[in-house]
């Protein structure tokens, strides 16, 4: 029973009691008062046409006052129950008549489609992802305002429950290539039982907010339990960790000795205020540039005339002493290594995974939260500039923000560029689209937890694709590309079509990473592509 039935019933309800309550009070009144003696119905048919406005029949006038100020009140009664109608019952319907209809079953014939319960700001990224791939969706979202409102937006979705048996068959389950569970650790798991009921063959991937939950969700049947926000964690703290030490942290290997990584221009390093051509990075380094981040843009291939600041991000491919020559090169030429010298604001999964990450390295750091708890070195608000300062910003060399509101995350980053210029501001969003308010807010590195998370289940559910860079600025991916073979690389304009670049070629069970424009493709061929988001996209509908 919906809620607009049970005012329905309710109201009902108390209308019928207060008719026969006046009809009871008016009988016994017109006796006493009146000297009437009325049957019972007569004086039900009179607070009837009472409430109803439609008159009093042949008892007006009351000669007695008592009756005349029973009446009154009677009158008053019946308004007052007409105007409740109103917004409790009327409005409601009309709403409910003339409102969309968000659809309760998906449209015959669809399969092989992707079930997703329900919507969160993770799955954009993975309707994005699937979308590349011509794969179809269904997302079956319980609450109704959020259906409305993602149905007019125009996305494939079902107003059901995802716990329900009936809310995964009217979703064709059974017809579906996998389910995604995404709502809470514990609705999760009662929707892989219930999955398990409707079709117990079709793979299920569950992702989870606490790490330590996941044996609970294979056990309820999740072919496959993610858990982005470790992941995310230690990307972020790789971000400290490689300015540091020796380790080259988050490169990726994409054959041979050849390696493809992201590495920020750190504050204070010997780049910063020089354009690409007078850096001489290929010369010093032995690196190829084939990308670069500029305050959240991405460009492929970056201008030569292109002024590298602090934040932006260098994606190159080298051999691994190569790459380390670049890292020393972006590093700052001024160290400090006392105590609080990385702050990690927000002590979540994503916060202790840092510092599990920097503890790992041997490197100091300073925690603030606003909640007091073990480990917690500072407990205050990181927006109030007190509680920055508590923490000596000051003397912070960088900053992480593991907040969960993108909104505070922003703000956090405008009081530490305020409080200290030098600082570099590391941080996590929740939300892809809060990439581009971070930077221009002064942070100098920002991952969202969206597209890390869109990763990793696209990942998990599309066969053809191999990703290879989850946690990652820009996504690496190995993936076929039958529309190209026997084209040339320069014949295909893959960069200037989509903004990716072809970084290797698996030919045979060897990857092949001397790729020029005159390299041919041949039909068996898997190309390497590494490219933001949109671009892999972009490639995977022009050319996989």
């Amino acid at each position: 029973m919906d809620k607009w039935q049970r005012r329905t019933v309710y109201y009902s309800v108390l209308l019928t009691g207060l008719i026969l309550v006046y009809a009871v009070l008016y009988h016994h009144g017109m006796r006493i008062y009146e000297g009437e003696s009325l049957s019972f119905l007569h004086s039900l048919q009179v607070v009837v046409e009472t409430f109803t406005t439609t008159g009093f029949g042949s008892d007006a006038p009351w000669q007695s006052p008592e009756m005349n100020a029973f009446v009154i009140v009677m009158d008053l009664t019946g308004v007052a129950l007409i105007f409740m109608a109103l917004p409790v019952l009327v409005f409601p319907l009309l709403e409910d008549v003339l409102s969309t209809t968000v659809p309760k079953s998906i449209e015959n014939g669809l399969s092989d489609h992707v079930v997703i319960c329900s919507f969160t700001p993770r799955t954009d990224a993975l309707i994005a992802e699937l979308e590349s791939w011509d794969v179809e969706y269904v997302i079956v979202e319980p609450d109704r305002e959020r259906a409305t409102d993602l149905y007019e937006s125009e996305y494939k979705i079902i107003h059901e429950d995802p716990e329900s048996v009936d809310g995964l068959e009217q979703a064709g389950l059974p017809e579906a290539r996998a389910l995604v569970a995404d709502v809470s650790d514990q609705v999760d798991a009662s929707i892989v039982l219930t999955a398990q009921e409707v079709a117990e063959e079709i793979p299920i991937v569950s992702v989870v907010e606490e790490p330590n939950r996941t044996a609970y969700h294979r056990l309820a049947g999740a072919d496959e339990v993610l858990s982005p926000r470790p992941l995310l964690g230690k990307s972020l703290a790789s971000k400290v960790t490689t300015s540091v030490t020796s380790d080259l942290n988050g490169s990726i290997e994409i054959g041979g000795d050849i390696e493809i990584a992201e590495l920020p221009i750190h504050r204070g390093s010997r780049l910063i205020g020089t354009t690409l051509a007078e850096s001489g990075i290929r010369e010093r380094a032995g690196v190829n540039v084939i990308g670069a981040w500029f305050r959240g843009e991405f460009e492929s291939p970056p201008s030569p005339t292109a002024t590298l600041t602090n934040g932006t991000v260098l994606l190159v491919t080298g051999r691994e002493d190569q790459l380390e020559r670049l890292k020393d090169l972006t590093l700052s030429e001024i160290r400090r290594f006392d105590h609080g010298e990385t702050i990690v604001v927000g002590y979540g999964q994503v916060g202790r995974t840092i510092t599990d990450a920097l503890s790992e390295a041997n490197l100091p750091y300073t925690v603030v939260d606003q909640t007091e708890m073990e480990d917690v070195d500072v407990v205050g608000d990181a927006t109030d500039p007190e509680t920055l300062k508590e923490a000596e910003i000051s003397d912070a060399r960088s900053v992480i923000l593991t907040l969960p509101d993108d909104t505070a995350s922003e703000f956090a980053t405008l009081v530490i560029r305020d409080l200290s210029p030098q600082t570099e501001v590391i941080a996590r969003v929740e939300e892809a689209q809060s990439i581009q308010k971070m930077y221009r807010a002064g942070a100098d590195y920002v991952l969202s937890l969206a597209t890390v998370s869109g990763r990793m289940i696209a990942s998990t559910i599309l066969e053809d694709e191999d990703v290879l860079s989850l946690d990652q600025q820009v996504e690496v991916i190995r993936t076929p590309a039958p529309k190209l073979t026997g084209q040339t690389l320069g014949e295909a304009l893959v960069r200037s079509k989509t903004g990716c670049t072809v970084v290797g070629v698996e030919r045979n069970d060897e990857v092949i990473t001397d790729v020029g424009p005159e390299f041919r493709i041949e039909s068996d061929d898997e190309l390497i592509i590494a490219g933001t988001d949109t671009g892999i996209q972009k490639f995977n509908e022009l050319m996989s």
